[in-house]
């Protein structure tokens, strides 16, 4: 665990480097999280930097046990008048060790996939290190949808990174980065090419891309 928590700590500091100069009216701008904004998305990983396992179990029951209703609660308590200040308490609590009561391979999943929903649609990138990003992808294909993975996403399919030695799965075949792979399986959309094989069609028209 203590290595997990050394990448998400370097995560949650290199994202918030990349913020630190975004103009306030870019926060505006849609997430690939669907619904979500890049303030909300900031909102989000804020909250989820400060949750402690017990706080976790009564937010969820304050809001009757619906994941969707804890985390748009969690995303307004967070959001602040001006995201510079969301910035700043995600700042704050960047190198917190708290955590819901989930897998610690969540942390991994968090970092990346919402890493990903702020930077790509603005413009920005980062090189994430491909041994943990495989770490992120094996649990979101363990995990169901329903509780934010993508086992369902990879039904039939053989996912092969081409970044990192990391197979899953047999089917028609689907190449690509360990992070384009754990996006699409994560439901968000890819850049066109960047994944391939006979399978990638079956698993980007899940994904919405």
């Amino acid at each position: 665990m203590n290595e997990i928590w050394t990448v998400v700590h370097a995560e949650r500091h290199a994202l918030i480097d990349d913020l630190r100069q975004v103009p306030a009216e870019r926060f505006a701008t849609p997430s690939l999280c669907p619904g979500w904004d890049v303030h909300d998305v900031l909102a989000h990983l804020a909250d989820d930097a400060k949750t402690t396992k017990l706080g976790f179990l009564a937010r969820l029951a304050a809001a009757r046990f619906d994941f969707d209703r804890y985390n748009a609660a969690a995303v307004a308590r967070e959001r602040a008048a001006d995201p510079q200040a969301t910035l700043d308490a995600f700042r704050a609590a960047a190198s917190r060790t708290s955590s819901a009561p989930a897998p610690p391979a969540t942390r991994l999943v968090e970092a990346f996939v919402h890493g990903e929903d702020i930077r790509r649609p603005l413009g920005l990138s980062r090189q994430y290190p491909a041994e943990h990003v495989a770490a992120a992808l094996a649990h979101q294909l363990k995990t169901g949808v329903g509780m934010g993975g993508g086992k369902e996403r990879a039904r039939g399919l053989r996912l092969v990174a081409t970044d990192v030695r990391f197979g899953s799965g047999g089917g028609a075949e689907v190449r690509g980065s360990a992070l384009a792979l754990l996006l699409a399986v994560s439901g968000r959309p890819v850049r066109p090419g960047e994944l391939t094989g006979p399978g990638a069609a079956a698993l980007l028209g899940d994904s919405g891309a």
